[in-house]
């Protein structure tokens, strides 16, 4: 029976799937395959019994490795280390602003493939060249980012262990400054970033159980109506999958997600009505003995004085009509001796719309226009 065999060719490179066939393979040997880009050596990291339906799927291996085959890979080896310093030293003779990572040698020297990173693009055209005359087989320069570079270095990450890309990361997923900020975190760029400069590849392994989380929570900052009261979440826990809300009298109450959501959208119960009719009367008492029953005197507002007085203290100007009345009050004055007040006098009218006067709007006299007189004929015809 055939098994399926996981090959891996480099430590930090994928893990590419091939058929046993006829070879009865454990893990942890090295076989020969046949590839698209030539035979290549492989070590097995994972085996697993194929099934009749998949089986025609996979490839299967050309045979398993022997010692001459493991000389021939340590020979390509030394020849990768002797052409990282050759394409190193060619660099820096042609001034070109790119930084050598690696160099990989295919199993039959076929071809030899430089990694390099750089801000953009580069003419290498007679770095090509060069090395073409030295080890006279193809040659492919790629490319790379900065993630793909610490891959192939390898680091130690901020919690102190490899870093994740380089021990069993073999494809990056995308990360956004979204996920900090839904798990929480301080969105420091120091402590969220890694050290390839760029946000940890860390923060997308937990999204999945944040989001399910958040999909249960209510929003924070939201207010609901609940068996405890009207309450207003304030913030959440994912850890302890609890949830903390602000009740009414301003205390804070730490609640699971099945109590939440058993407590939500119901009436509040009888004890709780009575603790808030309580905490009402308490209140009410407590101001009362604050204000000790005195009485506050309000100001008089702008434009008003006294009862029967103006801003000013004086009273109201009255106007002496005719009649029996009239005539009684112009008496009582004069004999107390008392001068009688002046009429008041009205106020000019104003012309047009209410609130306009001679001057206009805009509180400007109007110009006056100046006639044009047209010159005298009789003083131009002197010479007549």
């Amino acid at each position: 029976m055939s098994h399926i065999l996981g090959v891996k060719f480099t430590d930090y490179g994928q893990v590419y799937y091939f058929s046993s066939g006829a070879f009865v393979v454990d893990k942890g040997q090295d076989v020969i395959v046949r590839t698209e880009q030539g035979m290549g050596l492989g070590k097995v990291v994972t085996k697993e019994p194929s099934q009749e339906e998949t089986e025609d799927r996979y490839t299967p291996i050309y045979r398993l490795a022997n010692e001459e085959d493991q000389k021939v890979q340590a020979d390509n080896a030394e020849l990768a280390r002797s052409a990282f310093r050759f394409c190193r030293k060619c660099v820096q003779k042609r001034s070109l602003e790119m930084k050598l990572v690696d160099v990989e040698v295919f199993f039959d020297r076929s071809k030899m493939i430089f990694y390099f990173t750089a801000p953009g693009r580069i003419d290498f055209r007679e770095l090509i060249k060069d090395l073409v005359r030295e080890y006279r087989t193809r040659i492919e320069l790629r490319q790379i980012g900065v993630r793909h570079e610490t891959q192939m270095l390898g680091a130690l990450g901020n919690c102190g262990q490899m870093c994740c890309c380089r021990r069993f990361m073999r494809k990056f997923v995308p990360v956004t400054i979204k996920m900090a900020k839904e798990q929480n975190l301080f969105l420091n760029p120091t402590k969220i970033s890694g050290i390839c400069g760029r946000l940890l590849c860390c923060l997308s392994f937990e999204q999945d159980a944040y989001e399910s989380f958040h999909r249960e929570c209510p929003k924070t900052g939201k207010r609901f109506s609940t068996s405890l009261g009207l309450v207003r979440v304030i913030r959440s826990n994912f850890f302890k999958k609890t949830l903390t809300v602000l009740l009414e009298d301003g205390s804070e109450r730490e609640l699971e997600l099945d109590e939440w959501h058993e407590i939500v959208n119901k009436p509040p119960s009888e004890e709780t009505l009575a603790q808030q009719e309580a905490a009402k009367r308490n209140g009410r008492g407590r101001q009362n003995s604050r204000g000790g029953g005195r009485t506050r005197s309000r100001a008089p507002r702008s434009g008003q004085g006294r009862k029967g007085t103006d801003s000013r203290g004086n009273k109201p100007e009255t106007e002496v009509r005719g009649g029996k009345g009239g005539a009684d009050d112009a008496q009582s004055s004069e004999g107390a001796g008392r001068p009688a007040k002046p009429v008041s006098q009205e106020r000019p009218e104003k012309n047009g719309a209410a609130g306009e006067t001679k001057k206009g709007r805009s509180g400007r006299k109007p110009r006056r226009r100046r006639k044009k007189t047209r010159p005298n004929k009789k003083s131009n015809s002197t010479g007549e």
